[in-house]
């Protein structure tokens, strides 16, 4: 496939552009040349993926794991670009909840969500048997504040929805395609989730809780279609017996039965002890044993690994947080649902970003996030005193990276100095702040009525001078923002030497009319 992309405003998106098709972004004018004919437009729309829903409306009922309580969930059909929402039925005015990653507020064994004050507990096997089934727009329904436990798998959740059938909308799908590899370590608990560019979707994870009842081990989903509902959607909530005791005091599992979740044995009991912990969880006391398989009551297995399976359908139930799907290769080591969830924040950053990009950045250029037109679409600075050329590197909220490519022909040499050229000091910090400003408008959507003014400079250091033929990298990190001020560190290599550092603080305000 060979051929210039540009982007045009519209409503499709290219798989070169990060985010693919759908969304009222921009369409594509591309000619997709194979094997020596060309592709149509038409023929292009005809390849395209398309959204799906469901076909009609389908419920389960059941009690929620953590909170006991009973919940009728329905699944309902949803419009285009819907993406899945929470309905709370049994609070007045029935307040939807977006299932999104910024709406996260506990991963306390579950992933809760809440929206205006409305919760929803334990989303992650629902929202991993929507994602599974590859399901795009889903009205979820509940009389209740969680769903229902089921047999602590996904399985009956994806069942149903596949009894709805499935319905396929005129809209494409909008596909998050990771292009460079997203990284997050947690070296406490020694976690690393890693994504890495694919055409396609993949998982790997692997678990190891250095205990000698579960050890070791590994699993991967290489397609969602063919694989999701009988090999990851039956895999049960887990837990080690030394856990069930402290879980029950906090109460945290008053839905929690022998029947929901597979119980691993990671320590011996008396049989008073026992006694004490069914009482606790309130079941007879009759019904628990030991086992003899490392499984309380000697229950088994589903699937060999079925714990290391589970683990990947959690993280497929938090991955859809990022309300679009994504196309990459993902490999997760020792993951859970706090890790999950920062993980997908990472993800989202790099979404945001790849948006902002495309609604200033026209033309696809490699190793470019930001070129000089697009760069002067974000900054009101022109000639003579706009200060940098391009951004390479983007990280929403975070750091950005800007290119200066410092010629005689800078106006400022003729007097900074005659016979000695050097790019004034204070020119150097402006080109800080103008990069440090494009990180902050760029977090405002409506950047045209926007405006960065400086507030404060700190700790600036100049190291050595910046003469005609250097280019300048500047790197400016976000250390705070509250609101509409941020402060942030920024740094100007030549040749990879420092030659000016700053602390800078600086707000974002409205245009005067």
């Amino acid at each position: 496939m060979v051929g210039q992309l540009y982007y045009l405003t519209g409503s499709l998106r290219a798989p070169e552009t990060g985010i693919v098709a759908g969304g009222p972004f921009f369409c594509i004018v591309l000619l997709l040349h194979t094997s020596g004919r060309t592709i149509s437009w038409s023929n292009y729309q005809e390849m395209l993926i398309h959204q799906r829903t469901l076909d009609k409306e389908v419920s389960l009922q059941g009690t929620g794991l953590h909170t006991g309580k009973k919940c009728m969930i329905t699944f309902k059909p949803a419009p285009v670009n819907y993406g899945y929402r929470f309905v709370r039925t049994d609070i007045e005015n029935c307040p939807e909840i977006p299932a999104l990653i910024d709406y996260v507020v506990d991963v306390c064994r579950g992933t809760t969500i809440e929206f205006e004050g409305n919760k929803v507990h334990t989303t992650e096997h629902v929202l991993a048997a929507l994602y599974g089934l590859e399901i795009d727009n889903c009205r979820i329904e509940m009389s209740g504040p969680e769903p229902p436990v089921m047999d602590g798998s996904s399985r009956e959740f994806a069942q149903a929805l596949k009894s709805a059938g499935l319905a396929e909308q005129d809209e494409p799908k909008n596909y998050l395609v990771i292009d460079e590899t997203i990284e997050y370590h947690d070296a406490e608990n020694k976690v690393d989730i890693v994504a890495l560019p694919l055409d396609g979707f993949r998982s790997t994870v692997m678990v190891d809780y250095k205990n000698p009842a579960l050890g070791s081990q590994h699993s991967g989903i290489f397609n969602l279609e063919k694989e999701f509902l009988n090999d990851f959607a039956p895999c049960r909530t887990f837990c080690f017996l030394s856990e069930v005791e402290e879980l029950a005091t906090i109460g945290i599992i008053k839905g929690g039965d022998l029947d929901n979740a597979v119980v691993i044995v990671d320590k011996e009991m008396t049989d008073t002890e026992l006694d004490n912990l069914a009482k606790k969880i309130g079941i007879d006391s009759s019904r628990l044993v030991l086992g003899e398989n490392g499984i309380l009551n000697n229950r088994e297995l589903r699937f060999e690994n079925e714990p290391a399976r589970h683990k990947l359908l959690d993280l497929i139930g938090d991955i859809a947080l990022l309300g679009m799907p994504v196309k990459a290769q993902i490999l997760a080591a020792r993951p859970g649902h706090a890790s999950n969830v920062e993980f997908v924040k990472l993800l989202k950053k790099y979404a945001d970003r790849n948006r902002l990009a495309r609604q200033f950045q026209h033309e696809k250029k490699s190793g470019v996030i930001f070129d000089i037109n697009a760069i002067q679409k974000i900054l009101p600075h022109r000639y003579p005193f706009l200060l940098i050329d391009k951004i390479v590197e983007f990280k929403l909220d975070d750091k950005i990276v800007s290119i200066k490519n410092v010629t005689m022909n800078e106006e400022f040499f003729q007097g900074h100095f005659p016979g000695n050229p050097i790019m004034p000091g204070v020119l150097i910090v402006e080109a800080m702040a103008q990069t440090g400003g494009i990180m902050m408008l760029n977090g405002n959507d409506n950047i045209g009525n926007m405006q960065v003014y400086f507030m404060g400079i700190d700790k600036a250091r100049f190291r050595k001078p910046v003469i005609p033929g250097d280019t300048l990298v500047i790197e400016a990190v976000m250390k705070s923002r509250r609101r509409s001020v941020c402060q942030f560190d920024a740094k100007a290599y030549v040749r990879g030497d420092l030659v000016c550092e700053a602390s800078l603080m600086a707000t974002v305000v409205e245009k005067k009319d």
